[in-house]
Parts: C-alpha cells; sequence; structure tokens
C-alpha cells in the first residue's frame, strides 16, 4: 500500500482467448473488485478482436477502472496472480492466453522499471484497448502521448466488435 493510503485511479485491460475466454474475463473483472484496498468503479463493454501478431481464437477484450491504494508495483504482481490462477501461461511472445491483465494506466504517472513500463507501452496501437478505454472515459489522457481519442483512427483499421 502506499504511505498515506492515498487511492489511486487505476485502467487495467482485460483479455483472454481460450476457454470460456467470455466467462473468464467477465469473472477477472469480478476479482480486480475484491483486491486488497481497491475497487471496481468502471468496467467497459465487452469486444471481440482478432489475435494480433499471434494466431488461435478471437479474444474477449474489455477495460476496467479501478480505484486502489495499492503502489503501482504491488498491483501489477497481485494481477499476475489472477493470470496464474486462472492458469496463465508464458510460453512464447503474443501466445494465445487464458486470461491477460494489464497494468495501462496509474493516476497520471510515468512509471519505467525493467518490470513495468506505464502508460502500457503499445496501448495507443491496440483498438482492443482503445475503444474499451475511451468508452469509460473519451476524454482521458495518456500521460506522456496526449488525448487518447487521437490514436483511434490509426487503429480504425483493426477488426473489433461490441459482444456485451
Amino acid at each position: 500500500m502506499n504511505k498515506a493510503g492515498k487511492r489511486h485511479q487505476a485502467y487495467i485491460g482485460i483479455g483472454a482467448n481460450l476457454g470460456d475466454a467470455r466467462a473468464t474475463v467477465e469473472l477477472a473483472i469480478a476479482r480486480l473488485g475484491s483486491l486488497p484496498d481497491t475497487s471496481l468503479s468502471k468496467q467497459s463493454s465487452l469486444f471481440s478482436s482478432a489475435p494480433i501478431d499471434s494466431s488461435g481464437d478471437d479474444y474477449v477484450n474489455a477495460v476496467a477502472e479501478i480505484s486502489t491504494a495499492l503502489d503501482a508495483p504491488i498491483l501489477l504482481a497481485a494481477l499476475q496472480q489472477i493470470e496464474a490462477d486462472f492458469g496463465r501461461e508464458r510460453p512464447y511472445r503474443n501466445a494465445p492466453r487464458t486470461l491477460d491483465l494489464d497494468l495501462l494506466l496509474y493516476a497520471n504517472r510515468q512509471i519505467d522499471t525493467p518490470e513495468l513500463s506505464v502508460p502500457h507501452p503499445r496501448m495507443t496501437e491496440r483498438a482492443f484497448v482503445l475503444l474499451p478505454l475511451l468508452q469509460l472515459d473519451p476524454f482521458i489522457s495518456i500521460p506522456g502521448k496526449g488525448a487518447a481519442h487521437q490514436f483511434a483512427p490509426q487503429v480504425a483499421g483493426q477488426a473489433i466488435k461490441k459482444i456485451g
């Protein structure tokens, strides 16, 4: 937990394409709200998107907004534990996955450590991140990059559809 117990707004990208991906994403969203010193503020609709730089079934994606008193590295560890609880394996880069949880934004901070990069380095290149994020906050700004909506035209050619 951070020093003063101050709560921070964070956005989590969620994706799955193995097993019952839709149920996994829905359960993962619920788990985010049950993390210590954390509450679920909002969640986007569910979206379906084709894998990028990979193969396999389409992904089910969403973005969740949380309010948390957890420091970013502790939050990252908690996200990785949820992934592990859902059987996440990392055999190779962009492998199909039971669950992927990405810390997209944490407060208005820029973090660059070997373990964590915030804002997520590829979030402006992925429709399955940008569209759900913009659904939650059409005016959100990405630290160091500016308004998120300015990146939407660059991902317009990526196949994505709202499914719930």
